[in-house]
């Protein structure tokens, strides 16, 4: 869409980032944080439409990382999300955190992989952008693995679990999903028409239980 404005959350990982993508350029600012992260979002988000000298109001819509990653940080990136498109009646567009990442790695063949917690992981793969295996969540030695031998696994589940996951040939453990990756998959969507009222924003967990019980950690290998 010719002049399209959008404002991009990506918060599912320690690396936060927020972007702003206007008619194909994007502009990024980005901060690792390992805990937290809601005192720097907004002010991100508002110093670098300063920067371009976009009014909040000149956007024409709001887009975040829906996740899967952190639970808190996918709520995070979804509120501030709902929120800005509430107080300016925009509409919002959900992005998959794993298919960012898979964007953002450049990679044509990606395996990404992320640190889920309660040791497991969140994996997808995506060929050249196109979703080969859907997101799922389950255990490193558990992952399905596409056919092929040319995957690059992408993502810091690669870091976390390196002995428990595929061999692959090339790992890139130091890659995260990005608000620009996001943008840059939110803006065709909006073109087409898929932004949603902001009621609807909501986070994509993928997996519904927040923390284990001792005996149910202890049964998966450990406390992490």
């Amino acid at each position: 869409m010719p002049g399209m404005r959008v404002l991009a959350l990506e918060t599912a990982t320690h690396r936060l980032s927020v972007a702003y993508w206007d008619d194909g350029v994007v502009a990024e600012n980005a901060i690792e944080l390992p805990n937290g992260g809601s005192a720097w979002l907004l002010p991100a988000a508002l110093a670098l439409l300063d920067e371009a000298g976009i009014a909040m109001t000149a956007l024409d819509a709001i887009a975040f990382g829906a996740g899967p990653g952190s639970f808190t940080g996918v709520r995070l990136a979804a509120g501030c999300a709902q929120g800005l498109a509430f107080g300016l009646d925009r509409p919002v567009i959900g992005v998959d955190s794993l298919a960012a990442l898979a964007l953002a790695s450049g990679e044509a063949r990606a395996y990404v992989c992320l640190d889920a917690r309660m040791n497991e992981v969140y994996v997808a793969a995506y060929d050249r952008g196109v979703e080969i295996l859907a997101p799922k969540v389950c255990p490193p030695e558990r992952v399905p693995l596409p056919e092929g031998d040319d995957w690059v696994g992408c993502g810091d589940g690669f870091a976390s679990y390196a002995a428990r996951l595929p061999a692959l040939r090339t790992r890139r453990p130091e890659l995260r999903p990005t608000a620009a990756a996001v943008a840059r998959l939110a803006a065709p969507k909006l073109a087409d028409g898929a932004g949603m009222d902001a009621a609807l924003a909501a986070p994509r967990y993928v997996r519904d239980k927040v923390a284990l019980t001792t005996a149910e950690r202890l049964a998966r290998g450990g406390l992490k």
